[in-house]
């Protein structure tokens, strides 16, 4: 075979490494479902955060040993769909929403339906957006706001029929949030491999002590203030665009 006629490896090679924390991250999504069908929701709570850090160094990983290919990419979207749509739909709605009967599992479908829109659409316009930004809330945070407010209340044993209509609600708003045009910083231009400012350093500590102190909800603000961060980012820049204008 002449080099010409050669495959492009990058683009159709199968690389371990990265691959690897692919599958562990399908691996802790299937757990988080097989422990929420058992009435286990702390342990499937923290399979979904483990699915989210597996998603994580898999990108990384990816990158860095230079192994990115079509093939991860499209393994990584089947992962994200099961890991973050599936598992934290079943789970909260074996935790609380089944208690709301058809409303229940019409708001746990809304937010898996509304991943695997958001997925879609990232595939398509991947190249095609500005990468600082993401257009709809990131499914991996949504999951983690469910997965946070599951594993809060199972540690409180917190149950009552307040809760489960605030599960739905917020359910289904994560799910709105997903589709939405709103724009969420993605931190993608934070490069950690090279200097990086002190205060930047001491944040990142900070964030890892309260994390150990109380996980469950320290994770669940975390989330939750991210998921928020997106709606204040864009009236604050409506905002300033219409003093802009006035002006």
């Amino acid at each position: 075979m002449s080099e010409s006629q050669k495959p492009d490896r990058k683009k159709i090679g199968i690389y371990i490494l990265p691959n690897l924390f692919t599958v562990s991250a399908l691996f802790a999504g299937f757990y988080a479902v097989v422990a929420g069908m058992k009435g286990i929701y702390d342990n499937a709570a923290i399979a979904i955060f483990i699915a989210m850090l597996m998603d994580t160094l898999d990108g990384r990983v990816a990158r860095l040993t230079s192994t990115q290919t079509d093939f991860g990419a499209y393994l990584d979207s089947l992962s994200d769909m099961v890991s973050f749509g599936v598992a934290p739909a079943l789970v909260v709605y074996s935790w609380a929403l089944f208690n709301l009967g058809k409303l229940g599992w019409l708001s746990a479908f809304a937010f898996t339906v509304a991943v695997a829109l958001r997925l879609a659409r990232f595939n398509v316009q991947i190249h095609k957006v500005d990468r600082r930004y993401f257009q709809g809330l990131p499914c991996p945070p949504a999951a983690g706001v469910i997965a946070g407010m599951i594993w809060t209340c199972s540690e409180f044993g917190l149950s009552s029929w307040s809760i489960y209509i605030g599960a739905a609600v917020l359910t289904v708003v994560l799910g709105i949030l997903m589709v939405s045009n709103i724009r969420y910083r993605s931190f993608k231009d934070l490069d950690l491999r090279h200097n990086v400012p002190f205060l930047t350093i001491l944040v990142i500590v900070l964030i890892l002590i309260l994390i150990s102190v109380d996980p469950a909800v320290i994770l669940f603000v975390i989330f939750s203030l991210y998921a928020i961060s997106g709606p204040i980012l864009t009236f604050w820049q409506l905002r300033k665009k219409r003093r802009q204008r006035r002006k």
